[in-house]
């Protein structure tokens, strides 16, 4: 071979720098010739050099920058300016995009052919560069997935009808929609636009005798929308609407169904779960609008006090025990629950919830539905998935004995749990385990807080103002409550304006109160225990109660004396004695 002073090939330059043998590189060629494979791979694949060795070389030789890929971190905006089949057509990862120049790393030097049909693809201009095949691939297991071109490309040949597929029905507001006349679809459409807008819960649609009742609820009171005449003789067309949306069965009308639609609008998703019983007057609909967007709220959007955030976020921590929330339903607590897993979400801890439903979608958690209907009940799933290695269980409700004994079992094993309990205050999620048969030493081993909540309206800050008519019941309570001077109590209300629909109120704030276990408190619980004697004794060591904790948010004008009275009255038994 004629030779001269700049190397010809990869051989030759690999030989030149030391990194070769005469003796290795005659056999490297051989494999060339022999396995057709280039000589660099055939290098590699005796390895006569290492793989990063030979790519540098390679690079130089074919006048490239080499880049380790492995190190450079990289935009998600520049890794989906590729099409994920062009990626592992080609083999490349694109790294950087700067005025309308593509830097893109290949694993080998591509043809020149490749480059024009990439550059015209992709319609920039490109800057090459060559990393290692090892390097390459990590890199886009890393960022695409293991197996992502085959799962790609099942699912651009999966048929648009195949029913394993969740339909998202794009919800268009009025003014973009392109319709030419109106229809049953256009004002379904209308209905789910404006309870969005007023950022409602729930949408509540009642059949008749002569009319239909539309109401949602917002900030957990339900509100009257005004609806046109003649809606009653559409009323059947817009159930079916409803019950297509939901894939499920039209013409069955006298059994109640359950459903889900999803559901995106203006860039927005959301999930709604469809409820429809039968009336006498026809199909009664309760949609619950869960938003996907904004599932999460961090720990310390939530509302609580900065000694109960310090004190929850610590719990997260715990390498083991139980936490219960107890309140009625729509007080919040999924939403609280949700807050701490999504808080303790790291990749160092498994989390398995068991729901019914599972309300929201956390990604990195492994998430089961209760099937009863098939057997697949809370307490049936807990010892299923404490063969799984969690480290931390959400059991959406404790509902009977068997499933609280487990969970509370488990919470003495090495597991961190939480779930939720129905009861009146914190204090009495003891008392409620006590009525379960539940052994005291379990719970007094196992429980390391309850936590009761609401969620309370929140004064509109457009319209607050201050209000001078506090009762002097009122105010003296207040003043005990808090520990200052009656003069000093404040109080403040919402007067209403457009901010608020007139209302007063915007948004819900939540209210806690957290019963923490301690010595004392453990020794306490024994059958019969009393919750009275459990609040006084926790009384002692700074328990407050709901009332208590909600007058703090009255005084700083979140919440008004109206809405705290209408969420923590207590009727006073002496005085109905009196009247």
């Amino acid at each position: 071979m004629d030779k001269s002073n700049s190397p010809t090939d990869i051989g030759d330059l690999l030989l030149k720098e030391g990194k070769l043998t005469p003796k290795q590189l005659e056999v490297a060629r051989r494999r060339e010739e022999r396995q057709r494979v280039p000589l660099h791979r055939a290098i590699v694949d005796l390895n006569y050099a290492s793989e990063e060795v030979t790519y540098r070389a390679l690079a130089e030789l074919k006048h490239l920058d080499f880049v380790d890929v492995t190190t450079i971190p990289l935009d998600k905006a520049v890794l989906e300016s590729v099409p994920v089949k062009l990626v592992f057509h080609y083999h490349l990862i694109p790294l950087s995009l700067e005025n309308d120049v593509l830097t893109v790393a290949f694993g080998e030097p591509p043809q020149a052919l490749e480059q024009g049909n990439l550059r015209l693809q992709l319609g920039k201009r490109l800057k090459i560069v060559l990393t290692t095949p090892s390097c390459l691939h990590a890199t886009i297991k890393k960022h695409f997935g293991l197996g992502a071109a085959t799962i790609d490309k099942l699912r651009n040949d999966r048929t648009k009808d195949d029913a394993s597929g969740e339909i998202v029905f794009d919800v268009k507001p009025t003014e973009e929609s392109a319709a030419v006349d109106p229809t049953i679809i256009d004002f379904v459409d209308q209905l789910l636009m404006e309870a969005m807008r007023l950022q409602a819960t729930d949408i509540h649609i009642e059949p008749y005798f002569s009319s239909v009742r539309l109401r949602y609820r917002i900030d957990g009171i339900m509100q009257t929308v005004p609806t046109p005449e003649g809606l009653r003789q559409l009323y059947g067309s817009i159930v079916s609407r409803l019950k297509i949306m939901a894939t499920l069965n039209i013409a069955e009308k006298r059994l109640p169904h359950d459903g889900h639609i999803a559901m995106k609008t203006r860039g927005e998703e959301y999930d709604l779960r469809v409820s429809i019983i039968p009336t006498k007057h026809g199909e009664a609909v309760c949609l619950r609008i869960l938003g996907r967007q904004n599932l999460f709220l961090d720990v310390n959007q939530l509302g609580m006090e900065l000694g109960h955030e310090t004190l929850f976020k610590e719990m997260i921590q715990l390498p083991q025990g139980l936490i219960l929330l107890t309140g009625p339903t729509g007080s919040g607590k999924t939403t609280t629950l949700y807050a701490a897993l999504a808080q303790a979400n790291d990749e160092k801890r498994k989390i398995i919830t068991i729901e019914d439903p599972v309300e929201y979608q956390l990604e990195g958690a492994t998430q089961i539905q209760v099937r009863d209907d098939i057997g697949l009940t809370f307490s049936g799933a807990i010892r299923s998935i404490l063969r799984h290695d969690p480290d931390i269980i959400l059991v959406g409700e404790i509902r009977d004995a068997e499933t609280a004994e487990i969970a509370i079992r488990a919470a003495q094993t090495g597991h961190l749990v939480f779930s939720t309990l129905h009861t009146n205050d914190s204090v009495s999620a003891v008392t409620r385990l006590l009525e379960m048969k539940i052994d005291p030493f379990l719970i007094a081993s196992s429980l390391v807080c309850s936590i009761a909540q609401r969620l309370s309206r929140r004064i509109c800050r457009h319209c607050l103002i201050e209000d001078t008519a506090i009762p002097d019941g009122i105010r003296k309570e207040m003043a005990t409550a808090l520990g200052i001077a009656a003069k000093d109590v404040k109080a403040f209300k919402g007067q209403g304006c457009v901010e608020c629909n007139q209302n007063g109120y915007r948004g819900r704030v939540a209210l806690y109160e957290f019963f923490v276990l301690n010595d004392e408190l453990v020794d306490a619980i024994n059958p019969g225990v009393k919750a009275g004697t459990l609040r006084e004794l926790a009384a002692k060591h700074g328990w407050r109660s709901l009332r208590d904790q909600a007058w703090t948010k009255v005084q700083n004008g979140i919440v008004s004396i109206e809405e705290q009275q209408r969420l923590t009255y207590r009727i006073n038994p002496e005085a109905m004695a009196a009247k």
